[in-house]
C-alpha cells in the first residue's frame, strides 16, 4: 500500500496511490463501511492498527476492481510531506561504506564502535517538506549537500522495542533528502556537539509512504549476526539531470529494527516518529568531493546551488523531487561570529 499526503481545495488530505491514480481515503472508506477514516496521516498512524488494516483492504479492493471510487491524477496533485508533522525525526548512521569512506577521506581510520551499536541524532521534526521547493539562507549555501537515504515511520507507541519484534512498530518506508549545510556542520562538531545548524533548516522526505508488504518481492537474507528485515531496493540521486550518487538499501550494516531497538531503550516510539537510515555509501558530495580530491588534487568539487533540482529514486518507494531555492535575506550567522580570545 502506498499512502500520500496531497492538498484538495487548500486542505491536508490522505490518499491512496493505485497506478498513478490518487484516491481519498476517507471517501473510500465511506463507501466500504460505517468506519470514520482519519483524514491526515498523523491522525492515521494514532488510530491503531485496525484503521490501517481497513486501509489495506480498501487499497486490495480497487486493486482488484471490486470497488469504484473517485480519484486523480498523481501528477496533478500536490503533494505534501507523507508524514508532515513527525512526533520525532532521528537519523541514524547505518550504512559502513559512507562512514568508512568519509573517514578515510579526513585521514582518520575506521572507529570500531560503528560495529557494536548502532547510532542516531534528532533532527528538527518541525523542518520536515515534501516534493517541491526547498528554502535555504546563504550561510546554508556555504557547501550545501544532499544526502541519499531512506526512512522508516513507526506506526504503533512502544517502549524498550527489542529488534526481534521491532518490524511490528514500522508503518512503512520513505525516500529521505538529510540537507546539510557543510560549512555550517563542521564549525559546530568541532566542540563536540551537533550537527544542529548545520542539519536543522530542512529535511525532504517522500512522495509515498509505503508499507512493508509491497516491498516483499525484494526481501533478502541478513548480513551476518544482524536482526531485522533486509531488501535489495536501489537508491539514486540525479542534480539537474546528472546521476551523481548510486547505493542499495541492502548495504545498511545496522537494519532498521536494531535501530528502534536502541532508540527505544528507555523512552517512547511514538506513532509518527520518523527514522533515517543515514547516507547511502556515495549518497552525498561531502563523500564524493573527498575521494574525488584523493584521487585527483585537480579534481572538481560540486556543491548544490540556488535552483538545482535534485531527483532521488528508491526501488518501490517512488522519487523524491525537490528545486534548491534562496531565501531574500542577508543575515549571516557566519559573519557573526565573535573573534577568538587569546588567553
Amino acid at each position: 500500500m502506498k499512502l500520500v499526503t496531497y492538498l484538495e481545495f487548500g486542505k491536508e488530505q490522505l490518499g491512496l496511490v493505485i497506478d498513478d491514480k490518487v484516491y481519498n481515503l476517507k471517501l473510500a472508506a465511506s463507501v466500504k463501511s460505517a468506519l470514520k477514516m482519519p483524514e491526515t496521516m498523523n491522525e492515521f498512524l494514532k488510530a491503531g492498527p485496525h484503521v490501517m488494516s481497513v486501509a489495506m483492504e480498501i487499497d486490495q479492493m480497487i486493486k482488484s476492481g471490486m470497488m469504484g471510487t473517485k480519484s486523480q491524477e498523481l501528477s496533478l496533485v500536490t503533494l505534501l510531506a507523507p508524514v508532515p508533522r513527525p512526533s520525532s525525526v532521528r537519523d541514524g548512521y547505518a550504512f559502513r561504506q559512507h562512514v568508512m569512506t568519509a573517514r578515510r577521506n579526513r585521514g582518520v581510520e575506521m572507529i570500531p564502535e560503528f560495529d557494536e551499536y548502532p547510532i542516531f541524532y534528532f533532527t528538527n521534526h518541525k523542518s520536515i517538506i515534501g516534493p517541491g521547493d526547498v528554502y535555504c539562507m546563504p550561510d546554508h549555501f556555504e557547501k550545501l549537500d544532499f544526502e541519499l537515504e531512506w526512512a522508516c515511520v513507526i506506526g504503533k507507541k512502544g517502549i524498550n522495542i527489542s529488534a526481534e519484534n521491532a518490524s511490528e512498530y514500522i508503518a512503512g518506508f520513505t525516500i529521505m533528502n538529510d540537507l546539510s549545510a557543510r560549512t555550517l556542520q563542521m564549525e559546530e562538531m568541532k566542540l563536540n556537539l551537533g550537527p544542529a545548524k548545520g542539519k536543522d533548516f530542512a529535511t525532504s522526505i517522500g512522495p509515498f509512504m509505503v508499507t512493508a508488504d509491497e516491498l516483499e518481492q525484494y526481501r533478502i537474507e541478513n548480513k551476518d549476526g544482524h536482526t531485522g528485515t533486509r531488501f535489495n531496493l536501489d537508491m539514486k540521486c540525479w542534480v539537474n539531470g546528472k546521476q551523481v550518487s548510486h547505493g542499495n538499501t541492502g548495504d545498511m550494516d545496522w537494519t532498521f529494527e536494531e535501530i528502534i531497538e536502541r532508540a527505544s531503550y528507555g523512552t517512547y516510539l511514538y506513532p509518527g516518529d520518523v527514522i533515517g537510515s543515514g547516507t547511502v555509501g556515495t549518497g552525498c558530495f561531502l563523500e564524493l568531493n573527498g575521494s574525488g580530491l584523493l584521487n585527483d588534487k585537480n579534481y572538481q568539487v560540486q556543491w548544490l546551488k540556488e535552483n538545482d533540482v535534485v531527483d532521488m529514486e528508491i526501488t518501490g518507494l517512488g522519487r523524491l523531487s525537490n528545486t534548491i531555492k534562496r531565501f531574500e535575506s542577508d543575515m549571516s550567522i557566519l559573519a557573526r561570529k565573535k573573534s577568538a580570545v587569546n588567553s
